[in-house]
């Protein structure tokens, strides 16, 4: 004779366990993981002229292009920028990205990955960059934080998708964003080098295409 008391509880658990992996699961999606990739080649940049206007919130907005740029990347960390001020409005994503020695050794050196107010933090002891980079200070050699702009809807869906594990690359060009409003103005210009660190360092891209390696 079935103990229907006893099989209702093992059912309730059961589906207990099915939903929280699922949730688990979905969580895993949405915040991406940890991953490294070796062979990732220095982001690539060539001359290039031309500028797109159009007015968003106010704002009569160029952006001029600086250069081609086309960046294959592991994806160390991401941060949505969703408030109500321009900068938010044209690029809502910002990519911590990596390539070179960063990337290989991701999996085994913890960086601890970080970005808020538009910048990417991170921390290494000394002496493990020393022995795997070269010196101190390499690691920032092979990383950027890059303020991405969207060139359509279609391309602006596929940042939304970009998570922290990916082995991307994106096409465009370094931008100089200029956007005039009567009552404030509001510029973004690109760092052109991946040697620069601190203030002024991230690259700011008008994104034409975005691809899953």
């Amino acid at each position: 004779m079935y103990d229907w008391g006893k099989l209702n509880k093992i059912l309730r658990l059961v589906v207990l366990v099915s939903v929280l992996g699922a949730v688990c699961m979905s969580l895993v999606d949405l915040n991406g993981y940890r991953n490294a990739i070796a062979g990732i080649p220095t982001p690539r940049q060539s001359a290039a002229e031309g500028h797109v206007r159009f007015e968003l919130d106010g704002y009569q907005v160029r952006i001029g292009y600086m250069y081609h740029y086309d960046i294959e990347a592991l994806v160390v960390h991401t941060k949505n920028y969703s408030g109500w001020d321009i900068g938010d409005k044209l690029g809502p994503k910002d990519a911590a990205l990596a390539w070179g020695r960063v990337a290989e050794n991701n999996k085994n050196i913890d960086f601890h990955w970080d970005q808020n107010n538009r910048r990417v933090s991170w921390s290494i002891s000394p002496d493990v960059e020393e022995r795997v980079f070269g010196f101190s200070g390499a690691s920032g050699l092979e990383i950027s934080n890059n303020h991405l702009i969207p060139a359509d809807m279609a391309v602006k869906w596929k940042i939304k998708q970009i998570r922290t594990g990916d082995h991307i690359r994106i096409t465009g060009y370094l931008a100089d964003v200029v956007g005039y409003r009567s009552d404030r103005n509001f510029t973004w210009k690109s760092s052109t080098v991946r040697t620069d660190t601190g203030d002024g360092a991230c690259e700011v891209i008008y994104v034409t295409d975005v691809e899953w390696l």
